[in-house]
C-alpha cells in the first residue's frame, strides 16, 4: 500500500463528465489498497471568468478580495469530485486550503507556502477516506485567504506530498509525459521514461510548459518523487522525475527546450570601468524586470564596451525606455534592441562527462545558415539566442543531430 498524491489540472476537471472520469481513476487506485489525496484546480475557464468579473467592477482589483474571489473556483471542484466519489460508494472529504491550514505568507495573489498542518488529512486517510484538497490556495496567519499564483495547484500537490511524506506525487495534465522536445514541432519527439530533477528544472525554466518551475523547485527541495501522466489516457507510466542519475544509461542530451518570448537589448559604447554593469542593469532591476542572458564585449580601443542582455518580450519596451532615459548618464553611445529573437537550449546531465556538445550544436546550426547571437552555458545546459524565424528549424535539426528520436 502506498500513499499517493494526485493533482488534476483545469482541463482534467473541465466538465461533469471529466470529473466523473477522475473519480473513476481515483477509485481504481483506492481499490488497489492505496491511500489517495487528490488536489484539483478550478474547472477550465472558471478562474479567467472570475477575473473578468472583478475587472468589470475594479480596473485594478484589490488583491485581498481577488484572492477571496478566485479561490472559489477550486472550492466548486473539490465538492463536485467528493460527491462523484461518494456516488461510487467511496468515503470522501473535501478541504479548502484554509481548512487544511496550508499556512502562507501574506503576499496576496502570489503567496508562498510556509507550513502545512497534515493532522486532519492523516486521520481521514487512516479512516479510509479519499481526501480532496483545493489547489492554488492557503491562508495567512491572520486567517486571510491567499492564492499561490501561476502554477499554484502543482505547488499545492507537491507541498502536500512533502508534508505527508507520500510515496509519489502524480501530476495529471493534457500530455502523457515529458518529451525530448515539443511534438508539435518535431513529430519524432520521444517520451522520456525518466528525467532528473536537475534536467526538469532547466527544462521548466527554459520554456517547457509541462510543469511549473516553482513546483519542480519545491519537489527538489523536499525530495518528492514526481510523475507526469495524461488524465485522458488509461494506460501508460508517464515520465518519472527522479533524483537518481543512471550514468550507465544516461543519454548525453535529454531534451531541447525553447522560448519564443525573448528580446535582446544592446547598450553600445559605454565606458569600460568598474560598476558599469550595475549602472546599466540596476535601473532595469529596480523596475522589476528579469534579465536572462548577459554578454559584455570590450571594444577595440580598450576603453569602451558593448553590453547585451535578454529580457522577456513583454518587458522589452519598458527596458528600452529605461535605458534610453539613462543613456547619457551612463555615457552610452547608443541603445539598440531586437524583439524578434528566440532561445534554444540543449539540456542533459550527460554533458558533464562528454566533450564536443557545444561544437556539434554550433556546427549543426551553421550548416543551416543560422547565426548565433548569444551563448550561455552551465554544467548541464547550452543555450543560444537566434533570430526567431529560425526557431523551429533549429529545434528540428538539433533534435536529429543528437539522435533524440532514438531511445538510449
Amino acid at each position: 500500500m502506498a500513499l499517493i498524491v494526485q493533482k488534476y489540472g483545469g482541463t482534467s476537471v473541465g466538465s461533469i463528465e471529466r470529473i466523473k472520469n477522475v473519480a473513476q481513476r481515483v477509485a481504481r487506485f483506492k481499490a488497489q489498497g492505496h491511500q489517495v489525496v487528490v488536489v484539483v484546480s478550478a474547472m477550465t475557464g472558471e478562474t479567467n471568468r472570475l477575473i473578468g468579473l472583478a475587472k468589470e467592477i475594479q480596473s485594478h482589483p484589490d488583491p485581498r478580495e481577488m484572492d477571496v474571489l478566485v479561490s472559489t473556483g477550486e472550492q466548486v471542484t473539490i465538492a463536485l469530485l467528493s460527491m462523484a466519489l461518494m456516488e461510487m460508494g467511496l468515503k470522501a472529504k473535501s478541504y479548502t486550503g484554509a481548512q487544511v491550514r496550508i499556512l502562507t505568507d501574506a503576499a496576496h495573489t502570489k503567496a508562498r507556502i510556509l507550513s502545512i498542518d497534515e493532522e486532519n488529512l492523516r486521520r481521514d486517510l487512516d479512516g479510509g477516506h479519499v481526501v480532496v484538497v483545493a489547489g492554488f490556495q492557503g491562508v495567512d496567519e491572520k486567517g486571510n485567504i491567499t492564492t499561490l499564483g501561476r502554477g499554484g495547484s502543482d505547488t499545492t500537490g507537491v507541498a502536500l506530498a512533502a508534508a505527508l511524506k507520500a510515496d509519489e506525487c502524480q501530476i495529471y495534465t493534457d500530455v502523457d509525459g515529458v518529451y525530448t522536445t515539443d511534438p508539435r514541432i518535431v513529430p519524432e519527439a520521444r517520451k522520456l521514461k525518466t528525467i532528473t530533477f536537475e534536467e526538469m528544472l532547466e527544462m521548466a525554466s527554459l520554456g517547457s510548459k509541462v510543469l511549473q518551475i516553482r513546483a519542480v523547485e519545491f519537489a527538489g527541495k523536499y525530495k518528492v518523487k514526481l510523475r507526469v501522466l495524461s488524465s485522458f489516457e488509461e494506460e501508460g507510466e508517464g515520465t518519472l522525475i527522479t533524483f537518481e542519475e543512471d550514468t550507465m544509461e544516461q543519454p548525453i542530451i535529454s531534451g531541447i527546450a525553447f522560448n519564443r518570448d525573448e528580446a535582446k537589448v544592446t547598450v553600445l559604447g559605454v565606458p569600460d570601468r568598474p560598476g558599469i554593469a550595475y549602472a546599466i542593469l540596476g535601473p532595469v532591476a529596480d523596475a522589476n524586470i528579469d534579465v536572462d542572458m548577459i554578454i559584455q564585449n570590450v571594444g577595440a580601443d580598450g576603453t569602451t564596451t558593448d553590453f547585451t542582455f535578454t529580457v522577456h518580450r513583454n518587458e522589452f519596451t519598458r527596458a528600452m525606455g529605461i535605458l534610453k532615459d539613462v543613456q547619457s548618464t551612463i555615457g552610452a553611445r547608443e541603445v539598440k534592441g531586437d524583439d524578434k529573437t528566440a532561445k534554444v537550449s540543449l539540456v542533459g546531465v550527460g554533458m558533464r562527462s562528454h566533450s564536443g556538445i557545444a561544437s556539434n550544436m554550433f556546427k549543426t546550426l551553421a550548416a543551416e545558415g543560422i547565426n548565433i547571437q548569444m551563448i550561455s552555458t552551465s554544467e548541464i545546459k547550452i543555450s543560444v539566442v537566434i533570430d526567431e524565424k529560425y526557431l523551429e528549424l533549429a529545434v528540428r535539426v538539433l533534435h536529429k543531430a543528437f539522435n533524440l528520436e532514438q531511445a538510449a
